[in-house]
Protein backbone atom coordinates (compact mmCIF):
# COMPACT_ATOMS: atom_id res chain seq x y z
CA UNK A 1 0.00 0.00 0.00
CA UNK A 2 3.16 2.48 0.60
CA UNK A 3 3.19 2.59 -3.08
CA UNK A 4 0.22 4.33 -3.87
CA UNK A 5 1.16 8.25 -4.29
CA UNK A 6 -2.26 9.12 -4.02
CA UNK A 7 -2.36 11.32 -8.10
CA UNK A 8 -4.14 10.87 -11.24
CA UNK A 9 -2.17 9.42 -14.32
CA UNK A 10 -2.42 11.28 -17.27
CA UNK A 11 -1.13 9.58 -19.88
CA UNK A 12 2.27 9.10 -18.82
CA UNK A 13 2.78 11.71 -16.21
CA UNK A 14 1.38 11.78 -12.56
CA UNK A 15 -0.93 14.31 -11.41
CA UNK A 16 0.94 17.31 -9.07
CA UNK A 17 -2.66 18.83 -7.47
CA UNK A 18 -2.20 19.15 -3.45
CA UNK A 19 -5.43 20.85 -2.59
CA UNK A 20 -8.45 19.35 -1.24
CA UNK A 21 -7.14 16.36 -0.13
CA UNK A 22 -9.71 12.94 0.67
CA UNK A 23 -8.81 9.11 1.96
CA UNK A 24 -10.58 5.92 1.24
CA UNK A 25 -13.14 4.84 4.16
CA UNK A 26 -13.06 1.20 5.89
CA UNK A 27 -17.06 0.74 5.78
CA UNK A 28 -16.67 -2.04 8.19
CA UNK A 29 -15.02 0.11 10.59
CA UNK A 30 -16.08 3.38 9.49
CA UNK A 31 -12.23 4.34 9.58
CA UNK A 32 -9.79 6.31 7.25
CA UNK A 33 -7.65 4.59 5.01
CA UNK A 34 -3.96 6.13 4.19
CA UNK A 35 -2.79 7.53 1.76
CA UNK A 36 -4.14 10.94 1.34
CA UNK A 37 -6.03 11.29 -2.63
CA UNK A 38 -5.89 14.12 -4.92
CA UNK A 39 -8.46 15.42 -7.27
CA UNK A 40 -7.17 16.25 -10.61
CA UNK A 41 -7.57 19.95 -11.90
CA UNK A 42 -9.08 21.31 -14.64
CA UNK A 43 -5.73 21.93 -16.51
CA UNK A 44 -4.70 17.56 -15.61
CA UNK A 45 -8.34 17.05 -16.99
CA UNK A 46 -7.88 18.76 -20.39
CA UNK A 47 -4.30 17.56 -20.83
CA UNK A 48 -6.44 13.73 -20.38
CA UNK A 49 -8.11 14.81 -22.75
CA UNK A 50 -6.31 16.29 -25.63
CA UNK A 51 -3.76 13.18 -24.86
CA UNK A 52 -6.65 11.01 -25.88
CA UNK A 53 -7.20 13.20 -28.98
CA UNK A 54 -3.44 12.92 -30.72
CA UNK A 55 -3.70 9.24 -29.63
CA UNK A 56 -6.39 8.21 -31.66
CA UNK A 57 -5.42 8.22 -35.17
CA UNK A 58 -2.84 5.54 -34.23
CA UNK A 59 -5.04 3.06 -32.25
CA UNK A 60 -7.59 3.38 -34.94
CA UNK A 61 -5.12 2.11 -36.69
CA UNK A 62 -3.88 -0.94 -34.83
CA UNK A 63 -4.89 -4.52 -36.29
CA UNK A 64 -6.82 -7.09 -34.34
CA UNK A 65 -3.74 -8.71 -33.28
CA UNK A 66 -2.00 -5.46 -31.78
CA UNK A 67 -4.94 -4.73 -29.65
CA UNK A 68 -5.49 -8.51 -28.94
CA UNK A 69 -2.17 -8.79 -27.49
CA UNK A 70 -2.42 -4.81 -25.49
CA UNK A 71 -5.82 -6.62 -23.82
CA UNK A 72 -4.39 -10.27 -22.80
CA UNK A 73 -1.16 -7.75 -21.48
CA UNK A 74 -3.67 -6.08 -19.22
CA UNK A 75 -4.93 -9.36 -18.36
CA UNK A 76 -2.02 -11.00 -17.43
CA UNK A 77 -0.62 -8.07 -15.46
CA UNK A 78 -3.83 -8.19 -13.23
CA UNK A 79 -3.17 -11.42 -12.45
CA UNK A 80 0.15 -11.04 -11.37
CA UNK A 81 -1.20 -8.07 -8.86
CA UNK A 82 -3.80 -9.71 -7.73
CA UNK A 83 -3.14 -10.18 -4.22
CA UNK A 84 -2.37 -6.37 -3.60
CA UNK A 85 -5.53 -5.53 -5.48
CA UNK A 86 -7.58 -7.33 -3.55
CA UNK A 87 -5.68 -6.67 -0.18
CA UNK A 88 -7.13 -3.10 -0.56
CA UNK A 89 -10.40 -3.59 -1.99
CA UNK A 90 -11.34 -5.66 1.05
CA UNK A 91 -10.32 -2.73 2.93
CA UNK A 92 -12.23 -0.27 1.25
CA UNK A 93 -15.23 -1.76 0.05
CA UNK A 94 -15.80 -4.30 3.02
CA UNK A 95 -16.34 -7.03 0.32
CA UNK A 96 -14.97 -10.56 1.23
CA UNK A 97 -11.65 -11.80 -0.88
CA UNK A 98 -13.79 -13.98 -2.38
CA UNK A 99 -15.77 -11.75 -3.90
CA UNK A 100 -12.47 -9.65 -4.41
CA UNK A 101 -11.46 -12.66 -6.50
CA UNK A 102 -13.84 -13.61 -8.06
CA UNK A 103 -14.64 -10.20 -9.12
CA UNK A 104 -10.86 -10.08 -11.24
CA UNK A 105 -11.20 -13.45 -12.24
CA UNK A 106 -13.89 -11.95 -14.43
CA UNK A 107 -12.32 -8.63 -15.10
CA UNK A 108 -9.65 -11.08 -16.72
CA UNK A 109 -12.05 -13.12 -18.38
CA UNK A 110 -13.71 -9.76 -20.07
CA UNK A 111 -10.26 -8.50 -21.51
CA UNK A 112 -9.29 -11.72 -22.78
CA UNK A 113 -13.09 -12.59 -24.64
CA UNK A 114 -12.52 -8.84 -26.27
CA UNK A 115 -9.12 -10.14 -27.07
CA UNK A 116 -10.35 -13.20 -29.03
CA UNK A 117 -13.27 -10.95 -30.76
CA UNK A 118 -10.86 -8.56 -31.92
CA UNK A 119 -8.13 -11.07 -32.79
CA UNK A 120 -10.56 -12.92 -35.27
CA UNK A 121 -11.87 -9.78 -36.89
CA UNK A 122 -15.17 -11.06 -37.53
CA UNK A 123 -16.98 -8.79 -35.60
CA UNK A 124 -16.37 -5.31 -38.08
CA UNK A 125 -19.01 -6.36 -40.22
CA UNK A 126 -17.03 -5.91 -43.26
CA UNK A 127 -19.99 -5.26 -45.85
CA UNK A 128 -19.11 -5.36 -49.96
CA UNK A 129 -21.36 -4.52 -52.86
CA UNK A 130 -19.29 -5.24 -55.94
CA UNK A 131 -19.52 -2.55 -58.36
CA UNK A 132 -22.06 -2.96 -61.48
CA UNK A 133 -20.95 -0.14 -64.07
CA UNK A 134 -23.22 -1.71 -66.82
CA UNK A 135 -26.19 -1.50 -64.48
CA UNK A 136 -29.08 0.62 -66.27
CA UNK A 137 -30.34 3.35 -66.21
CA UNK A 138 -27.25 4.29 -63.97
CA UNK A 139 -24.30 1.88 -63.07
CA UNK A 140 -23.86 0.67 -59.59
CA UNK A 141 -20.86 1.94 -57.56
CA UNK A 142 -18.59 -0.33 -55.37
CA UNK A 143 -19.69 0.08 -51.54
CA UNK A 144 -17.99 -1.24 -48.94
CA UNK A 145 -18.42 -0.72 -45.08
CA UNK A 146 -16.80 -1.32 -41.45
CA UNK A 147 -17.24 -0.58 -38.03
CA UNK A 148 -14.69 2.12 -36.95
CA UNK A 149 -13.68 3.44 -33.42
CA UNK A 150 -15.50 6.48 -32.50
CA UNK A 151 -12.80 8.40 -30.44
CA UNK A 152 -11.90 9.42 -26.69
CA UNK A 153 -14.15 7.07 -24.22
CA UNK A 154 -14.61 8.55 -20.91
CA UNK A 155 -15.64 5.95 -18.29
CA UNK A 156 -17.30 6.64 -14.89
CA UNK A 157 -16.91 3.93 -12.34
CA UNK A 158 -19.13 2.04 -10.68
CA UNK A 159 -19.42 2.04 -6.62
CA UNK A 160 -20.43 -1.59 -6.27
CA UNK A 161 -17.99 -2.71 -8.53
CA UNK A 162 -14.43 -2.17 -7.71
CA UNK A 163 -12.77 -4.69 -10.71
CA UNK A 164 -15.80 -5.53 -12.81
CA UNK A 165 -17.40 -2.50 -13.68
CA UNK A 166 -14.47 0.06 -12.73
CA UNK A 167 -11.18 1.15 -14.15
CA UNK A 168 -10.19 -1.78 -16.18
CA UNK A 169 -14.02 -3.13 -16.24
CA UNK A 170 -16.16 -3.95 -19.46
CA UNK A 171 -16.54 -0.14 -20.65
CA UNK A 172 -12.65 0.66 -20.67
CA UNK A 173 -12.13 -3.41 -22.29
CA UNK A 174 -14.55 -2.96 -24.89
CA UNK A 175 -13.38 0.87 -25.76
CA UNK A 176 -10.15 -0.72 -25.93
CA UNK A 177 -11.33 -3.04 -28.29
CA UNK A 178 -12.99 -1.13 -30.33
CA UNK A 179 -9.30 1.00 -30.71
CA UNK A 180 -10.85 4.08 -28.60
CA UNK A 181 -8.63 6.05 -26.13
CA UNK A 182 -10.41 5.61 -22.83
CA UNK A 183 -10.12 8.43 -19.84
CA UNK A 184 -11.19 6.57 -16.63
CA UNK A 185 -12.84 8.47 -13.55
CA UNK A 186 -12.01 6.90 -10.37
CA UNK A 187 -14.33 5.84 -7.94
CA UNK A 188 -13.62 7.79 -4.82
CA UNK A 189 -15.62 4.48 -2.60
CA UNK A 190 -11.92 2.09 -4.02
CA UNK A 191 -10.39 4.66 -5.31
CA UNK A 192 -6.96 2.83 -3.82
CA UNK A 193 -7.83 0.13 -5.72
CA UNK A 194 -8.02 2.30 -8.67
CA UNK A 195 -4.43 3.87 -8.59
CA UNK A 196 -3.25 0.19 -8.49
CA UNK A 197 -5.42 -1.10 -11.46
CA UNK A 198 -4.28 2.45 -13.50
CA UNK A 199 -0.70 1.51 -12.74
CA UNK A 200 -1.31 -1.74 -14.30
CA UNK A 201 -3.03 -0.58 -17.52
CA UNK A 202 -0.34 2.14 -17.55
CA UNK A 203 2.57 -0.14 -18.04
CA UNK A 204 0.78 -2.11 -20.50
CA UNK A 205 0.24 0.82 -22.45
CA UNK A 206 3.82 1.67 -22.75
CA UNK A 207 4.91 -2.15 -22.96
CA UNK A 208 3.29 -2.33 -26.40
CA UNK A 209 4.37 0.60 -27.37
CA UNK A 210 0.96 2.47 -27.86
CA UNK A 211 0.56 6.50 -27.87
CA UNK A 212 0.59 7.76 -24.13
CA UNK A 213 -2.90 9.10 -24.46
CA UNK A 214 -4.45 5.44 -24.65
CA UNK A 215 -5.08 5.87 -21.20
CA UNK A 216 -5.55 8.41 -18.08
CA UNK A 217 -7.48 7.72 -14.55
CA UNK A 218 -8.30 10.93 -13.46
CA UNK A 219 -9.36 11.02 -9.07
CA UNK A 220 -12.04 13.28 -7.86
CA UNK A 221 -15.64 14.21 -7.77
CA UNK A 222 -17.21 13.01 -11.00
CA UNK A 223 -19.96 15.50 -10.73
CA UNK A 224 -16.91 18.42 -10.75
CA UNK A 225 -13.80 16.92 -13.07
CA UNK A 226 -16.31 14.60 -14.46
CA UNK A 227 -18.70 16.74 -15.48
CA UNK A 228 -15.56 19.01 -17.16
CA UNK A 229 -14.09 15.70 -18.74
CA UNK A 230 -18.12 15.20 -20.53
CA UNK A 231 -17.83 18.73 -22.37
CA UNK A 232 -14.65 18.51 -23.69
CA UNK A 233 -15.01 18.82 -27.55
CA UNK A 234 -12.64 15.78 -27.77
CA UNK A 235 -14.78 13.30 -25.80
CA UNK A 236 -16.72 10.95 -28.24
CA UNK A 237 -18.77 9.00 -26.15
CA UNK A 238 -19.17 8.29 -22.12
CA UNK A 239 -19.45 4.73 -20.46
CA UNK A 240 -21.27 5.09 -17.18
CA UNK A 241 -22.68 2.62 -14.20
CA UNK A 242 -24.46 4.42 -11.36
CA UNK A 243 -27.40 6.56 -9.94
CA UNK A 244 -30.07 7.61 -12.18
CA UNK A 245 -29.52 11.43 -11.07
CA UNK A 246 -25.68 10.65 -12.28
CA UNK A 247 -26.68 9.25 -15.17
CA UNK A 248 -29.49 11.99 -16.24
CA UNK A 249 -26.74 14.37 -15.12
CA UNK A 250 -24.05 13.24 -18.04
CA UNK A 251 -26.98 12.32 -20.91
CA UNK A 252 -27.74 16.00 -20.30
CA UNK A 253 -24.48 17.20 -20.21
CA UNK A 254 -23.88 15.62 -23.29
CA UNK A 255 -27.09 16.54 -25.24
CA UNK A 256 -26.55 20.02 -24.57
CA UNK A 257 -22.97 20.04 -26.35
CA UNK A 258 -22.31 22.09 -29.49
CA UNK A 259 -21.70 18.62 -30.64
CA UNK A 260 -23.73 15.93 -28.80
CA UNK A 261 -22.44 12.47 -28.26
CA UNK A 262 -24.19 9.23 -27.00
CA UNK A 263 -23.94 8.53 -22.88
CA UNK A 264 -24.23 4.35 -22.30
CA UNK A 265 -25.56 4.56 -18.60
CA UNK A 266 -26.83 1.79 -16.82
CA UNK A 267 -28.62 3.50 -14.33
CA UNK A 268 -31.71 1.58 -12.53
CA UNK A 269 -33.60 -1.60 -12.37
CA UNK A 270 -35.54 -3.71 -10.24
CA UNK A 271 -36.03 -6.69 -11.26
CA UNK A 272 -39.49 -8.09 -11.43
CA UNK A 273 -39.97 -11.71 -10.77
CA UNK A 274 -43.47 -13.20 -11.37
CA UNK A 275 -44.32 -16.45 -9.55
CA UNK A 276 -46.49 -18.91 -11.15
CA UNK A 277 -49.04 -21.04 -8.68
CA UNK A 278 -47.77 -24.14 -10.64
CA UNK A 279 -44.31 -23.37 -9.54
CA UNK A 280 -45.02 -22.02 -5.86
CA UNK A 281 -47.36 -25.38 -5.30
CA UNK A 282 -44.32 -27.57 -6.53
CA UNK A 283 -41.30 -26.35 -5.15
CA UNK A 284 -42.05 -23.08 -3.24
CA UNK A 285 -40.12 -23.53 -0.79
CA UNK A 286 -36.60 -23.53 -3.27
CA UNK A 287 -37.93 -20.61 -4.87
CA UNK A 288 -37.98 -19.12 -1.69
CA UNK A 289 -34.28 -20.02 -0.22
CA UNK A 290 -33.18 -18.92 -3.67
CA UNK A 291 -35.05 -15.69 -3.81
CA UNK A 292 -34.02 -14.61 -0.18
CA UNK A 293 -30.15 -15.57 -1.43
CA UNK A 294 -30.51 -13.32 -5.22
CA UNK A 295 -32.11 -10.29 -2.76
CA UNK A 296 -29.39 -10.51 -0.12
CA UNK A 297 -26.20 -11.62 -2.71
CA UNK A 298 -23.54 -8.98 -1.81
CA UNK A 299 -26.24 -7.02 0.81
CA UNK A 300 -28.42 -6.53 -2.46
CA UNK A 301 -25.75 -3.92 -3.96
CA UNK A 302 -26.16 -5.55 -7.31
CA UNK A 303 -28.08 -4.17 -10.33
CA UNK A 304 -29.78 -7.29 -10.74
CA UNK A 305 -31.22 -7.79 -7.09
CA UNK A 306 -34.72 -8.90 -7.34
CA UNK A 307 -37.03 -5.86 -5.83
CA UNK A 308 -40.21 -6.95 -7.25
CA UNK A 309 -41.95 -10.06 -6.36
CA UNK A 310 -45.56 -10.28 -8.12
CA UNK A 311 -47.98 -13.45 -7.19
CA UNK A 312 -51.89 -14.15 -7.21
CA UNK A 313 -53.21 -14.99 -3.86
CA UNK A 314 -53.50 -18.42 -3.34
CA UNK A 315 -53.00 -20.94 -0.51
CA UNK A 316 -49.16 -22.27 -2.16
CA UNK A 317 -48.48 -18.44 -2.47
CA UNK A 318 -49.23 -17.82 1.10
CA UNK A 319 -47.20 -20.54 2.36
CA UNK A 320 -44.68 -19.13 0.29
CA UNK A 321 -44.37 -15.72 1.52
CA UNK A 322 -44.75 -17.31 4.97
CA UNK A 323 -41.64 -19.24 4.32
CA UNK A 324 -39.95 -15.91 2.40
CA UNK A 325 -40.63 -14.00 5.47
CA UNK A 326 -39.61 -16.30 7.79
CA UNK A 327 -36.46 -16.56 5.77
CA UNK A 328 -35.76 -12.19 5.52
CA UNK A 329 -36.18 -12.42 9.09
CA UNK A 330 -33.46 -14.75 10.03
CA UNK A 331 -31.31 -12.78 7.77
CA UNK A 332 -28.02 -11.30 9.58
CA UNK A 333 -27.17 -7.65 8.31
CA UNK A 334 -24.53 -7.27 6.07
CA UNK A 335 -21.75 -3.80 5.41
CA UNK A 336 -22.14 -1.76 2.48
CA UNK A 337 -19.37 0.08 0.02
CA UNK A 338 -20.16 3.21 1.55
CA UNK A 339 -21.66 5.26 4.62
CA UNK A 340 -23.28 7.07 1.32
CA UNK A 341 -25.11 4.37 -0.06
CA UNK A 342 -26.25 3.19 3.11
CA UNK A 343 -27.68 6.47 4.61
CA UNK A 344 -29.94 5.88 1.27
CA UNK A 345 -30.66 3.05 1.90
CA UNK A 346 -32.00 3.71 5.73
CA UNK A 347 -33.79 6.83 3.70
CA UNK A 348 -35.64 4.35 1.03
CA UNK A 349 -36.67 2.31 3.42
CA UNK A 350 -37.96 5.11 5.54
CA UNK A 351 -39.55 6.50 3.08
CA UNK A 352 -41.29 3.23 1.95
CA UNK A 353 -42.54 2.14 5.31
CA UNK A 354 -44.47 5.65 5.10
CA UNK A 355 -46.61 5.29 1.77
CA UNK A 356 -49.71 4.28 1.99
CA UNK A 357 -51.06 1.06 0.93
CA UNK A 358 -47.12 -0.82 2.10
CA UNK A 359 -45.96 -2.05 4.73
CA UNK A 360 -43.20 -4.11 6.24
CA UNK A 361 -43.81 -7.80 6.66
CA UNK A 362 -40.56 -9.24 7.06
CA UNK A 363 -37.01 -7.29 8.59
CA UNK A 364 -33.62 -9.08 9.29
CA UNK A 365 -31.35 -9.07 12.18
CA UNK A 366 -29.21 -5.58 12.89
CA UNK A 367 -25.55 -6.07 14.65
CA UNK A 368 -25.74 -2.27 15.53
CA UNK A 369 -22.56 -2.08 13.44
CA UNK A 370 -21.69 0.98 11.24
CA UNK A 371 -23.07 0.93 8.18
CA UNK A 372 -24.90 -2.52 7.66
CA UNK A 373 -28.05 -2.79 6.10
CA UNK A 374 -30.97 -4.66 7.19
CA UNK A 375 -32.72 -6.77 4.35
CA UNK A 376 -36.22 -5.63 4.78
CA UNK A 377 -39.49 -7.33 3.33
CA UNK A 378 -42.47 -5.01 1.88
CA UNK A 379 -45.23 -5.53 0.38
CA UNK A 380 -48.53 -4.07 -1.33
CA UNK A 381 -51.68 -4.76 -3.64
CA UNK A 382 -51.56 -4.30 -7.54
CA UNK A 383 -53.97 -1.28 -7.52
CA UNK A 384 -51.90 0.84 -5.09
CA UNK A 385 -48.68 -0.79 -7.08
CA UNK A 386 -50.26 0.64 -10.14
CA UNK A 387 -51.46 3.93 -9.07
CA UNK A 388 -47.61 4.89 -7.49
CA UNK A 389 -44.97 5.02 -9.48
CA UNK A 390 -42.77 6.08 -6.71
CA UNK A 391 -42.75 2.19 -5.82
CA UNK A 392 -40.98 1.31 -9.01
CA UNK A 393 -37.86 3.39 -7.45
CA UNK A 394 -35.42 1.17 -6.80
CA UNK A 395 -33.91 1.07 -3.41
CA UNK A 396 -30.02 -0.21 -3.68
CA UNK A 397 -29.91 -2.84 -0.90
CA UNK A 398 -31.59 -5.79 0.14
CA UNK A 399 -35.06 -4.90 0.04
CA UNK A 400 -37.49 -6.42 -1.87
CA UNK A 401 -41.45 -5.26 -2.56
CA UNK A 402 -44.25 -8.39 -2.94
CA UNK A 403 -47.19 -7.30 -5.28
CA UNK A 404 -50.37 -9.41 -4.14
CA UNK A 405 -52.55 -9.88 -7.02
CA UNK A 406 -56.12 -10.68 -7.11
CA UNK A 407 -56.27 -12.63 -10.49
CA UNK A 408 -54.03 -12.96 -14.04
CA UNK A 409 -55.64 -9.32 -14.96
CA UNK A 410 -53.96 -7.70 -12.24
CA UNK A 411 -50.96 -9.26 -12.81
CA UNK A 412 -51.00 -8.00 -16.46
CA UNK A 413 -51.80 -4.10 -15.19
CA UNK A 414 -48.73 -4.33 -12.72
CA UNK A 415 -46.32 -5.61 -16.13
CA UNK A 416 -47.92 -3.29 -18.02
CA UNK A 417 -47.19 -0.33 -15.58
CA UNK A 418 -43.17 -1.24 -15.36
CA UNK A 419 -40.45 0.98 -16.77
CA UNK A 420 -37.69 -0.13 -18.32
CA UNK A 421 -35.75 -3.44 -15.79
CA UNK A 422 -32.22 -5.48 -16.71
CA UNK A 423 -34.00 -8.42 -15.87
CA UNK A 424 -37.14 -9.60 -15.27
CA UNK A 425 -37.89 -13.58 -14.27
CA UNK A 426 -41.12 -15.58 -14.52
CA UNK A 427 -41.47 -19.00 -12.37
CA UNK A 428 -43.57 -21.48 -13.65
CA UNK A 429 -44.46 -25.08 -15.08
CA UNK A 430 -43.65 -26.20 -18.44
CA UNK A 431 -47.42 -26.22 -18.54
CA UNK A 432 -47.63 -22.76 -16.92
CA UNK A 433 -44.79 -21.15 -19.45
CA UNK A 434 -46.91 -23.04 -22.70
CA UNK A 435 -50.13 -21.73 -21.24
CA UNK A 436 -48.62 -18.13 -20.11
CA UNK A 437 -46.86 -16.85 -23.59
CA UNK A 438 -48.22 -13.26 -23.04
CA UNK A 439 -46.88 -13.28 -19.94
CA UNK A 440 -43.16 -13.75 -21.21
CA UNK A 441 -43.70 -11.61 -24.19
CA UNK A 442 -44.61 -8.86 -21.79
CA UNK A 443 -41.20 -9.35 -19.82
CA UNK A 444 -39.31 -9.30 -23.14
CA UNK A 445 -41.18 -5.69 -23.57
CA UNK A 446 -39.53 -4.16 -20.29
CA UNK A 447 -36.34 -6.20 -20.20
CA UNK A 448 -33.11 -7.03 -21.42
CA UNK A 449 -33.08 -10.24 -20.25
CA UNK A 450 -35.38 -12.76 -19.45
CA UNK A 451 -35.06 -15.42 -16.79
CA UNK A 452 -36.84 -18.39 -16.80
CA UNK A 453 -36.58 -20.86 -13.05
CA UNK A 454 -33.50 -19.00 -11.95
CA UNK A 455 -32.84 -15.81 -10.58
CA UNK A 456 -31.34 -12.90 -11.75
CA UNK A 457 -28.18 -11.88 -10.04
CA UNK A 458 -24.94 -13.22 -11.36
CA UNK A 459 -24.07 -11.98 -14.82
CA UNK A 460 -22.50 -14.67 -16.70
CA UNK A 461 -19.84 -12.67 -19.04
CA UNK A 462 -20.93 -14.35 -22.89
CA UNK A 463 -20.82 -13.53 -26.63
CA UNK A 464 -24.83 -13.60 -26.20
CA UNK A 465 -25.58 -11.82 -22.77
CA UNK A 466 -27.35 -8.94 -22.78
CA UNK A 467 -26.67 -6.57 -19.60
CA UNK A 468 -28.99 -3.67 -20.69
CA UNK A 469 -32.97 -2.70 -21.20
CA UNK A 470 -35.26 -0.21 -21.84
CA UNK A 471 -35.05 3.33 -19.88
CA UNK A 472 -33.80 3.72 -17.07
CA UNK A 473 -32.53 0.74 -16.76
CA UNK A 474 -30.28 1.76 -19.82
CA UNK A 475 -30.03 5.09 -21.38
CA UNK A 476 -29.67 3.22 -24.58
CA UNK A 477 -32.02 0.14 -24.26
CA UNK A 478 -30.60 -1.07 -28.00
CA UNK A 479 -27.36 -1.71 -26.39
CA UNK A 480 -25.64 -3.95 -23.47
CA UNK A 481 -22.89 -2.95 -21.02
CA UNK A 482 -21.34 -6.68 -20.93
CA UNK A 483 -20.55 -9.38 -23.30
CA UNK A 484 -18.81 -8.58 -26.69
CA UNK A 485 -21.57 -7.21 -28.51
CA UNK A 486 -20.63 -3.95 -25.64
CA UNK A 487 -18.11 -2.83 -27.96
CA UNK A 488 -20.65 -1.47 -31.00
CA UNK A 489 -21.05 1.10 -28.25
CA UNK A 490 -17.99 2.29 -29.25
CA UNK A 491 -18.03 2.33 -32.79
CA UNK A 492 -19.41 3.82 -35.37
CA UNK A 493 -20.04 2.55 -39.64
CA UNK A 494 -17.61 4.05 -42.09
CA UNK A 495 -18.64 3.19 -46.26
CA UNK A 496 -15.50 3.55 -48.84
CA UNK A 497 -17.17 4.59 -52.48
CA UNK A 498 -15.08 3.70 -55.46
CA UNK A 499 -11.65 2.68 -53.66
CA UNK A 500 -8.87 1.78 -55.12
CA UNK A 501 -8.22 -1.89 -53.85
CA UNK A 502 -4.80 -0.64 -52.36
CA UNK A 503 -6.12 2.20 -50.60
CA UNK A 504 -9.22 0.11 -49.04
CA UNK A 505 -8.30 -1.23 -44.93
CA UNK A 506 -7.38 -4.96 -45.17
CA UNK A 507 -10.57 -5.93 -43.73
CA UNK A 508 -12.23 -4.94 -47.18
CA UNK A 509 -9.87 -6.20 -49.83
CA UNK A 510 -10.69 -8.42 -52.79
CA UNK A 511 -8.04 -10.92 -51.50
CA UNK A 512 -9.69 -10.99 -48.14
CA UNK A 513 -6.12 -10.88 -46.22
CA UNK A 514 -7.21 -11.32 -43.02
CA UNK A 515 -9.73 -14.47 -43.80
CA UNK A 516 -12.78 -12.92 -42.48
CA UNK A 517 -16.35 -13.76 -42.89
CA UNK A 518 -17.96 -11.23 -44.86
CA UNK A 519 -21.30 -10.34 -46.49
CA UNK A 520 -20.38 -10.01 -49.95
CA UNK A 521 -23.33 -9.05 -52.52
CA UNK A 522 -26.13 -10.18 -49.69
CA UNK A 523 -24.04 -13.51 -49.25
CA UNK A 524 -21.91 -14.74 -46.25
CA UNK A 525 -18.30 -15.71 -47.80
CA UNK A 526 -14.88 -15.95 -46.40
CA UNK A 527 -13.40 -16.20 -49.89
CA UNK A 528 -11.33 -13.72 -51.83
CA UNK A 529 -12.93 -11.52 -54.43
Amino acid sequence: MSSLLGHSFIGFARGQSTAAAYRAINPATATALEPDFFPATATEADKACALAALATPALAALSGKQKATFLRDIATRIEAATPSLVARATQETGLPEARCQGEIGRTMGQLRLFADLVEKGDWLDARIETANPDRKPLPKPDHRSLLRPIGPVAVFCASNFPFAYSVAGGDTASAFAAGCPVIVMGHHAHIGTAEIMGGLIVEAVKANHLPEGTFSLLMGEGRVIGQQVAKHPALRAIGFTGSRVGGRALMDTAAARSTPIPVYAEMSSVNPVVLLEGALASRGEAIATGLVGSCTLGVGQFCTQPGLIVLTRSAAAESFINKLCALVTDCADGVMLTAGIHQAYQKGLTARAAQSGVKVIAQGKSSGQPNRAIPTLFATDAKTFVADGSLQEEIFGPSSLVIWCADQREVDAVLGALHGNLTATVHGTDAELGQHAALIDRLEAVAGRVVVNGFPTGVEVSHAIVHGGPYPSLSDGRTTSVGSNAIYRFTRLVCFQNYPDAALPAELQNANPLGLSRLVNGTRSSSAL
